[in-house]
């Protein structure tokens, strides 16, 4: 069973539609409503996007990616999602040069198993991880980013810095991850 954790993004809506259109069962929980003791019910969970930073929030999300890693579950970080996964790890993130938001192709430059072939997607963020921990890798970038989709060197934990639940090829990507 998959969990999203909405930290308040404002595309969270259609990344609940895109898997309830795809039968993708799911249970939905903000971080001040879950139950850090309930994660052993799932087996694996999507960080959605955030409006704004909050500590207790990230340290629930940083909670959420160490237990992923401990238990080897699917993780899948959107956005501030794929931030809190590479700060968790020891990486860094910086405020971007200005905000991006709007289309962008990002081109795959590592095998992976998310996503084969670059792709369109739609981003919207202030922020972005600017070093990686040791632990993860880029496997995509845009002429903008270079961290727009990341993954853990050994485990099924991959990140985008842009809103894959905003574009057909982001949902496809979403699809895949969710079958893997």
């Amino acid at each position: 069973m998959l969990l999203v954790v909405d930290n308040g993004s404002i595309y969270t809506k259609n990344l609940t539609s895109f898997l309830t259109e795809k039968n993708i069962l799911f249970d939905i929980q903000t971080p001040n409503t879950l139950d850090l003791n309930s994660l052993s019910n799932y087996d694996s969970f999507i960080l959605s996007g955030r409006r704004k930073n909050e500590k207790k929030i990230n340290e629930i999300n940083s909670k959420i990616v160490n237990y992923s890693i401990k238990h080897n579950s699917k993780l899948l970080g959107i956005c501030y999602g794929a931030e809190i996964l590479a700060l968790t790890l020891g990486g860094t993130i910086k405020k971007s040069s200005s905000l991006q938001k709007g289309d962008e192709t990002v081109k795959i430059f590592k095998n992976n198993l998310i996503q084969k072939n670059s792709l369109l997607v739609f981003e919207s963020h202030n922020f972005e991880i600017s070093k990686l921990p040791k632990e993860l890798v880029s496997i995509g970038e845009s002429a903008n980013c270079k961290y727009e989709i990341i993954s853990h060197a050994t485990k099924p934990i991959f990140g985008t810095q842009f809103h894959p639940e905003m574009s057909l090829d982001g949902n496809n990507l979403i699809e895949k991850f969710c079958n893997l």
